[in-house]
């Protein structure tokens, strides 16, 4: 199984995240799981690149030309993907995972996470997408999207394929359970 992962390139100012990163890299190392990610050997993204690496998994990087040296491109990768732009970054990351999980991160972050789950929605993919709660991250985002829902503007059944995880183990078994809904629009 190969996961996305999408994550700060800083690594936020709590200890927590960093070594929530860490179990998370080692988990999926000793789960065979292989990760899939930006490419970037600072922040939250070399966290977890570092640790699945150091336990012997696999993480498979991709980065656009004009982050190389912004993110500092991360040398020591199973096989790093250099891209022309963002879009080619998502749609290689996105055609490589089975899963997307979003670490705590910035604006970036929440954007490619909704865009998954988003696609997931209209029937792009059939992929799990989740929200790895690192120290209590998501919890406000979590009580947005309730507000959406109860709002009227997102369907129960689509805020409800969003996994929400505390744990490696409840992440996993989340995926593996996951079943989506019938898409939009049909």
């Amino acid at each position: 199984m190969k996961i996305a992962v999408f994550c700060g390139s800083s690594t936020g100012n709590d200890p927590a995240y960093v070594n929530e990163a860490k179990k998370l890299g080692e988990f999926f190392a000793k789960n065979d799981i292989d990760l899939v990610y930006g490419g970037g050997k600072v922040g939250l993204m070399g966290t977890i690149s570092n640790a699945v690496l150091e336990n012997g998994g696999k993480a498979f990087g991709v980065i656009p030309e004009y982050l190389k040296e912004k993110e500092i491109a991360h040398e020591g990768l199973t096989e790093l993907f250099v891209v022309s732009d963002m879009h080619e970054r998502k749609a290689k990351m996105a055609s490589m995972a089975d899963a997307f999980v979003a670490l705590p991160g910035g604006a970036g972050t929440l954007e490619e996470i909704f865009e998954a789950w988003t696609w997931a929605q209209l029937g792009h993919h059939s992929k799990p997408c989740a929200l790895y709660n690192s120290n209590g991250f998501y919890q406000h985002l979590l009580a947005m999207i309730t507000n959406m829902t109860d709002s009227g503007f997102l369907s129960a059944k689509y805020s409800e394929m969003l996994i929400l995880a505390d744990t490696p183990e409840e992440l996993l078994c989340c995926i593996k359970a996951y079943q989506p809904p019938v898409k939009k629009w049909t």
